[in-house]
């Protein structure tokens, strides 16, 4: 069995992956552009706007920072970077988790020697990853440490994919659950919830039995809502739908640093975890993908129904030290203002019923989406 080191990050550094769809701006469907994108980014910006399983669709990527305000400033330098060479491609980013009439029938796979392995192995269940999502990297400073922390916040991610829900729509049809990228990634082999494991020991040798037996070919498929990252000495997580707005989107980065660093600090400290039962992390799961922020969940300590919005404001105000010790409070606050509004999910659907035209939704999101004026 192949050894296999934890490079750890002795601060609570913090990088964001943002995945965005391409739409025709004219038509609002999605386009495969995103070669024609990437032929234009500047060098310096080079490998950090990438592409993606699908030619629909790009991934921006922040440098490893320390503060959100570092995050913050490095994602809008690229973010408005890549705006003004999709203008003069006559294409738009969309912030959402899905396109609400697009097919996955009609996108084209990115000429890759990977892609082109896993669309092979994975056939339909590949090709529809026309899904769009936040993942957020932070630091930690063993791999036994960050196995820990994998557990210990699996109570939290109902209500952090509550939060992020942007993806009411998929083959043309409004779906009614909030989350709908989640029900396509849970269809993946080695995605959703990851099981509980005990040390960096059991996760090595997990990772290994599943490369040796041919289930995995790498590490790098393993896609689970949340996982150790031992080359960048992080906890990822992966379970967010990518939200309407980049504002919005600091304010759950902000959530995700903070509560992995408040984990983080309980462990030095000493934590006992009673028994969270996986079953109901997946009650939890499903009920968020379902009905998003207006879920009732059942809380991990009492067992009692409680409403996911009221459940956002206790892990605020539980997290508030620990974000003024990072410099974030203003960014979390955020999350409150996304706990008192329609989530993304409804605000599409809103749009849909007022207007009768899904052209509608990716025009009115890719509007309000815009950090620089249109061109």
């Amino acid at each position: 069995m192949s050894r296999m080191d934890f490079s750890p990050s002795h601060k609570p550094t913090v990088g964001v992956e943002i995945e965005l769809a391409l739409v025709d701006s004219r038509t609002m469907a999605l386009c495969s552009a995103s070669q024609r994108l990437l032929d234009r980014v500047p060098p310096q910006l080079e490998g950090t706007i990438k592409p993606e399983l699908m030619q629909c669709y790009v991934e921006i990527n922040s440098d490893v920072c320390m503060t959100l305000q570092e995050v913050e400033a490095d994602l809008r330098k690229k973010l408005c970077a890549l705006e003004a060479i999709a203008d003069r491609e006559g294409v738009r980013l969309y912030w959402s988790a899905t396109h609400p009439f697009s097919t996955w029938q009609e996108q084209e796979i990115t000429p890759n020697k990977r892609y082109a392995g896993l669309v092979d192995l994975l056939q339909d269940t590949a090709r529809q990853l026309v899904t769009f999502g936040l993942h957020v990297h932070v630091g930690v400073d063993s791999g036994d440490k960050a196995v820990m922390i994998c557990e210990f916040i699996l109570r939290y991610m109902p209500l952090l994919l509550a939060l992020s829900c942007n993806s009411p729509f998929w083959e043309g049809r409004d779906t009614g659950v909030c989350s709908w990228r989640s029900k396509i990634m849970d269809g993946l082999p080695t995605a959703g919830l990851p099981p509980l494991m005990r040390n960096w020991s059991e996760y090595v040798w997990l990772v290994n039995h599943l490369v040796e037996t041919g289930y995995i070919e790498t590490i790098r498929e393993i896609w689970w809502d949340v996982r150790p990252h031992n080359r960048f000495g992080t906890v990822e997580v992966r379970i967010c739908d990518i939200p309407g707005s980049f504002h919005d989107t600091l304010g759950l980065v902000a959530m995700m640093q903070s509560l992995i660093k408040y984990l983080s600090d309980h462990i030095d400290h000493g934590i006992y975890q009673h028994d969270c039962h996986p079953m109901l992390i997946r009650q939890n799961k499903w009920r968020a993908a379902r009905y998003g922020l207006d879920a009732e969940l059942v809380d991990s300590d009492t067992y009692e129904l409680k409403p996911a919005r009221e459940l956002v404001i206790r892990l605020v105000d539980q997290l508030i030290p620990t974000a003024q010790e990072l410099d974030c409070v203003p960014y979390l606050e955020r999350t409150l203002d996304l706990a008192s509004s329609p989530t993304w999910a409804q605000r599409q659907v809103d749009i849909l019923k007022k207007t009768g035209d899904a052209r509608s939704v990716v025009r009115k999101l890719t509007d309000a989406s815009r950090l620089t004026p249109p061109a």
